[in-house]
């Protein structure tokens, strides 16, 4: 029953981009008494999906948590149980907010790990990454994402694409890190 509750107010945070005053919960639950819906709200603010402060209540992150089922295999089908738990997709991928931004793909250099044309990437702020890490880097004035390696013999740092068809981008004055790639977001279209 609570969840039943909890969609509805998904569903009209989704329509309207806020929280319903208690006027518009009475309707929107199909409620005769505030009371009711008062007891009903006590309860989504102590199970931590919504806040209240001043009178004023607010959701948190927990309210936007989707259903993660549990896991399923993309080779030969298997018989799964059910092991609903509820997820953010931002605590799933970003590990620190205050330094993370996004930004959108554009080019191929890392086709084969994954990242495509038009994804959205989620950077994390750093000024130093380890070889291995997908970075966002200026070399030579000149900004891009790419594999940040090792050269042993020259005891140098370059960048490398994840596409055979290019080469890999050694400095020729100056590389920087700006950022270390934590995920990569890609909206799917139907497929014909």
């Amino acid at each position: 029953m609570r969840q039943d509750f909890l969609n509805s107010l998904k569903s009209f945070y989704s329509k309207y981009r806020r929280l319903p005053s208690y006027s518009e919960m009475l309707k929107l639950f199909g409620f005769a008494s505030k009371k009711a819906v008062f007891d009903v709200i006590q309860r989504l603010t102590e199970e931590g999906f919504l806040n209240k402060n001043n009178r004023k209540l607010s959701p948190t992150s927990s309210f936007f948590a989707i259903p993660l089922y549990g896991v399923v295999k993309a080779g030969y089908p298997i018989l799964t149980e059910e092991n609903k738990q509820y997820l953010t997709l931002d605590e799933y991928l970003i590990e620190d907010p205050v330094s993370s931004f996004l930004l959108k793909v554009s080019g191929d250099s890392l086709f084969d790990i994954g990242i495509f044309d038009g994804d959205i990437v989620i950077i994390e702020r750093k000024k130093e990454a380890k070889p291995g890490d997908i970075v966002l880097a200026e070399i030579d004035n000149e900004w891009t994402l790419k594999i940040l390696r090792r050269d042993r013999k020259r005891q140098v740092l370059y960048l490398e694409a994840a596409n055979d068809k290019y080469p890999p981008f050694y400095p020729k004055r100056e590389l920087k890190i700006y950022g270390v790639v934590k995920a990569s977001v890609r909206k799917f279209e139907r497929m014909n």
